[in-house]
C-alpha cells in the first residue's frame, strides 16, 4: 500500500508559468467572481514564524486518498509567508454563527495577528495549529506544496487530521454574509 507521501509525490508541479493579464477584464473577473457563492473559512497556522490566521474564501478539497485540500492566500497578507515558513495550517471552516470571527481575521478592525485569537476558543491540531471551536469543519495540514498564481500562493495541505462539528456553514456572497437556505426536492 502507497503512504501518502508516496501518493503526494505524483503531483504535477509544472505551474510555474506566470498568467498574462488582459485589459479590461480585471474588473470584470472580481464582479463575476463576487456572484459565486462560497464557503467561509479561516486559515490559521503557528509555527517556528508565528501564529496568525487569515479569512479565505477559496479552499477546496483535492483528493479523498491521500486526503489532500488547497487554500490560496493573497500574498500581501501577513500570513501567506508565516504559512510558507511554518509548513503548516488549519482550516477552519466557520459556521453561521461565526461573522464577527471571519471579520476580524479579514482585518476588520486592524488587530495585531496574536490579538485576533482572543477572539474564538482555540485547541491545537496534530500540525501545531490553532483549531477553532465551533468550527462546522476543520482540516489541520501539513503544507506539501504551493505555488505562486498571480497575486495569490495556493497551498496544498496534506491533511492530517480532519473533524466536523454542529450547525451550518457560514457563507460569502455578492459581498455579504449569509446561511444556507435548502430547498425541498
Amino acid at each position: 500500500m502507497k503512504t501518502n507521501a508516496s501518493r503526494l509525490a505524483n503531483v504535477d508541479t509544472h505551474s510555474n508559468a506566470s498568467i498574462p493579464e488582459m485589459d479590461g477584464t480585471r474588473d470584470h473577473f472580481i464582479a463575476a467572481m463576487a456572484k459565486a457563492v462560497t464557503g467561509v473559512n479561516l486559515v490559521t497556522t503557528d509555527g517556528r514564524c508565528g501564529r496568525c490566521g487569515v479569512t479565505v474564501s477559496a479552499m477546496s478539497s483535492v483528493s479523498a486518498d491521500p486526503p489532500t485540500v488547497l487554500v490560496c492566500v493573497n500574498t500581501d497578507s501577513y500570513a501567506s509567508g508565516v504559512i510558507e515558513n511554518n509548513g503548516v495550517f488549519c482550516v477552519n471552516v466557520l459556521g453561521a454563527e461565526q461573522q464577527h470571527i471571519a471579520e476580524v481575521f479579514a482585518g476588520v478592525g486592524k488587530l495585531p495577528p496574536e490579538e485576533r485569537f482572543a477572539r474564538g476558543e482555540w485547541s491545537v491540531g496534530a500540525s501545531g495549529s490553532p483549531m477553532l471551536a465551533g468550527a462546522v469543519a476543520r482540516f489541520d495540514c501539513r503544507v506539501f506544496r504551493s505555488h505562486r498564481v498571480g497575486s495569490h500562493r495556493i497551498f496544498i495541505g496534506e491533511v492530517l487530521q480532519s473533524s466536523q462539528g454542529d450547525g451550518e456553514a457560514l457563507l460569502y456572497n455578492q459581498r455579504q454574509f449569509g446561511r444556507p437556505r435548502f430547498t425541498s426536492h
